[in-house]
């Protein structure tokens, strides 16, 4: 049997743990026992039903911090997968398989092995580097990073540079960092009518028909031109309800659910205003129920981006392409705090699917990745 590196040794250690949000099963006791002992002073924090923890090493200088997650999301049908989801295998193509392995325990493995290394190679390193770990990612994420950053924002903590473990490569470890991310706005939209009979509809007023003309408006709006790091505000309609399930019933409202992935061009008040003008101007009786799920935030080029990118480039000889596409992140609560976040992990092909897999050596480049930049930032 091959002999595991450290780093996927302690990858397996945490995909053998069964840990589907909010559940942590012992993830963060495991990373705090090693943290501990590289001099880390730890600070447990579960809010409600959900572990946390923040950890720091060193007091004066800039703080390089290291965020993510410890919860995973549901396996599906097990069945359907090759081996146990949390059996945690490599198979013989070299690919570390299991839940959690892409997204993200093979980041949180590389981040602690690399953190180790460097606090071994340099004991008085410059500032102090932390860990954010929650297990509130995957799942509602109202009592995970968010609240820990309201903790530490209201006692004045400071974190300059933070390093978020999300599988952000698209082919290949280290093509793509992410170095920003597009804000999200939810809305729910109730449009009145009056329910009646087909056959009399002048004595109904239809919500269905009432809405179509602005709902056509919003979809065909353009809400921003985008800018030099993010692509044009989107706006999707993802869910339209109404009836009572009878072809001769006159529905009395209409439920719309949308959403817009907004970039820095736009505001979430002026995204408000303009759809609520737009309700307004086809005289429509209706309601919103709006939700904001994060701000965007952008790293421009500068210190953290210049020593993640030249730490790819050393460890994989290629050049990271810089990018805010996709989804949101625990980043966007952090990047309120005034700090410069990345997000740089494995190849996320597989994430939340069934069979999900990684490239085992690539982990032990990324931890490769986290300690050069770690050597750039710090030492």
């Amino acid at each position: 049997m091959t002999t595991l590196t450290p780093t996927l040794s302690l990858a397996c250690e945490l995909i053998r743990r069964p840990s589907v949000t909010p559940v942590d099963e012992g993830c963060q006791a495991l990373m705090m026992q090693r943290l501990e002992a590289a001099g880390f002073a730890l600070e447990p924090m579960r809010i409600e039903d959900v572990d946390n923890f923040w950890a720091r090493r060193g007091n004066d200088g800039p703080v390089l911090c290291f965020a993510g997650h410890t919860d995973v999301v549901p396996t599906g049908p097990v069945e359907a997968w090759q081996q146990g989801p949390f059996d945690a295998t490599i198979d013989s193509d070299g690919m570390l398989r299991g839940r959690g392995a892409a997204d993200m325990k093979g980041s949180l493995a590389s981040m602690i092995v690399a953190v180790e290394r460097f606090v071994a190679d340099y004991p008085d390193h410059k500032g102090a580097i932390a860990f954010l770990i929650t297990s509130d990612e995957e799942g509602p994420a109202l009592h995970g990073t968010r609240a820990v950053v309201e903790r530490l924002r209201a006692r004045g903590e400071r974190l300059d540079w933070c390093i978020v473990g999300e599988p952000s490569s698209t082919n290949l470890l280290g093509d793509v960092v992410k170095n920003g991310r597009r804000g999200s706005l939810n809305g729910k939209l109730t449009i009145r009518g009056k329910q009646g009979h087909v056959a009399y509809p002048h004595l109904a007023r239809n919500p269905i028909h009432l809405a179509a003309a602005a709902l056509a408006e919003l979809a065909a709006e353009s809400w921003d031109a985008g800018n030099a790091f993010f692509p044009p505000t989107t706006f999707q309609i993802s869910n339209l309800n109404a009836g009572t399930g009878a072809n001769n019933v006159i529905p009395g409202e209409l439920q719309a659910l949308f959403n817009f992935r907004f970039s820095t061009e736009s505001t979430e008040e002026g995204l408000k205003q303009r759809v609520e003008a737009i309700l307004d101007k086809h005289e429509l009786d209706w309601h919103i129920d709006w939700a904001l799920s994060g701000l965007p935030f952008i790293t421009e080029p500068g210190e953290l981006l210049d020593a993640i990118s030249s730490s790819v480039q050393m460890i994989t000889g290629r050049t990271p392409e810089a990018s805010t596409s996709g989804g949101t992140s625990d980043g966007r609560f952090i990047a309120t705090l005034g700090t410069q976040v990345v997000e740089v992990g494995p190849v996320n092909a597989t994430i939340h699917q069934v069979n999900e897999r990684v490239l085992a050596s690539d982990l032990d480049l990324l931890t490769d990745v986290y300690y050069q930049t770690l050597v750039r930032l710090l030492a």
